[in-house]
């Protein structure tokens, strides 16, 4: 683990060499001292300047921006749009110039008159366990009304095509198969992937052994009773981490986990 210096003594070139894409799939939170991840209700009341930076360098850096239905509402994210100077980085090593939005969205629930959906640079992708017909995506070709329970969604009347490629991946008992889902994406030639939560997104993927790193910043904040926290959902398996480096930013800490090479893992 390496203490680097205070992040506002860093470069943004520095500070972006030291998130490098590896290809995997990436994980960036803001929380408080004691664990929360908002502060009536919203992560802004943790974030500093600091903790922005890194929050657009890592969006600069992935393929694919991964987040949750419940946190891409609550958040009021906007269009994945870069500034030249992220779109100028990206095209210098070979990049698409904007990374694409993919929201995971169960009940496909969304407005596509949002303007993240409406307005994104790149055509958003929706990964959802609904059954909807009409779409192929999936390796195997399994059909797409197999779900237990539910009726398919009809993928040429459903108001959100308009605006966003629909990606059905659930599992027979109406699940949504993250694992299959990562797969689709690396098909797409999404690899570097960056999830920005929530917190049941975070608890699933844990589950299912996807996260290869954690970004996190701690924020100088007790939240106290009553805050969501970082993870969410059943209990799973222990992932163990190695702390890569920690980065000063006033009372705040940045900190950069990847998955240890030395502990055995089936994936």
């Amino acid at each position: 683990m390496t203490v680097v210096r205070p992040a506002d003594e860093l470069t943004d070139d520095e500070l972006a060499d030291l998130y490098p894409r590896t290809g995997g799939l990436r994980v960036n939170f803001v929380t408080s001292a004691d664990g929360a991840i908002e502060v009536d209700g919203l992560s802004a009341g943790l974030s500093s300047e600091a903790d922005k930076r890194v929050f657009r360098l890592l969006r600069m850096a992935c393929d694919g921006l991964l987040v949750g239905a419940g946190t891409f509402r609550t958040e009021g994210y906007r269009p994945l749009t870069l500034d030249p100077a992220r779109r100028a980085w990206r095209s210098a090593r070979g990049l698409p110039a904007y990374p694409r939005l993919i929201v995971v969205s169960a009940s496909l629930d969304l407005d596509p008159a949002h303007p993240a959906l409406a307005h994104a640079p790149i055509r958003p992708l929706i990964v959802t366990s609904a059954p909807v017909r009409g779409v192929s995506e999936r390796s195997e070709g399994a059909p797409q009304d197999a779900q237990i329970g539910t009726v398919p969604v009809e993928a040429a009347t459903h108001p959100l095509t308009a605006v966003a490629d629909l990606l059905p991946l659930g599992t027979p008992t109406g699940a949504l198969d993250l694992q299959e889902t990562v797969t689709a994406l690396h098909a797409l030639g999404l690899r570097e992937l960056l999830c920005e939560g929530g917190a049941r997104l975070l608890g699933a993927l844990t589950a299912a052994d996807l996260v290869d790193e954690l970004c996190l910043t701690l924020s100088p904040v007790l939240a106290g009773p009553g805050s969501g926290r970082m993870t969410a959902g059943a209990a799973a398996t222990p992932v163990a981490m190695r702390m890569i480096h920690l980065i000063p930013a006033g009372d705040m800490a940045l900190l950069r986990y990847v998955r240890r090479e030395d502990v055995a893992s089936d994936r």
